[in-house]
């Protein structure tokens, strides 16, 4: 179910574009992810700063997108978030001296500290290929192209995952079965 609200906004998007054109694609984006927004409340609760921040750059860059009827503007969206998220990371991890990764995934993952900074800098690496991947895109092909780059361009992240769940997976703290203390 939580995979479904992930993606509807995105399937939404697609099927517009390929039904009428990226316009109308938009503003079901747009209204999608409001909607998407409001299931996530609903079930969670809250909200995370990345929901947040994606429903923020959908709706700026949406409503310049139909406002000034320039499909740049969408298209620009996933270079500008990916980006950010870069920048974030970065900043945390060699400025503040915060691993941004550990504390949101902390509490899930029990991973040493230098495994947890080599994940960090592969996230960091990850989101400037994606940025600049989807900048290349924008600027060198048509939007067809584009809708075609970011429907097939979700390999990326899955090889990304699989990727880090190959490297975790020896780090992974993992409970002693002959310990009676371990819970199981």
């Amino acid at each position: 179910m939580k995979t479904l609200i992930d993606f509807f906004p995105i399937l939404l998007f697609f099927g517009g574009y390929k039904l009428y054109d990226i316009y109308v694609a938009t503003a079901v984006l747009m209204a999608a992810t409001v909607l998407q927004m409001g299931l996530i409340l609903w079930l969670d609760g809250k909200l995370q700063t990345m929901h947040k921040v994606t429903a923020l750059l959908v709706l700026a860059f949406g409503t310049l997108t139909l406002v000034l009827q320039d499909e740049r503007f969408i298209k620009w969206k996933p270079t500008v978030l990916y980006s950010a998220m870069a920048i974030a990371l970065a900043l945390a991890l060699w400025v503040l001296r915060k691993n941004f990764l550990k504390m949101m995934l902390g509490s899930h993952l029990e991973l040493p500290d230098p495994v947890w900074h080599k994940l960090t800098v592969a996230w960091i690496v990850y989101f400037l290929f994606m940025a600049a991947s989807n900048a290349y895109v924008v600027w060198y092909f048509s939007t067809d192209f584009w809708m075609n780059f970011k429907l097939w361009g979700y390999v990326f992240p899955l090889a990304f995952i699989i990727g880090q769940g190959i490297y975790i997976a020896p780090h992974l703290q993992v409970a002693d079965s002959t310990d009676p203390n371990s819970k199981q």
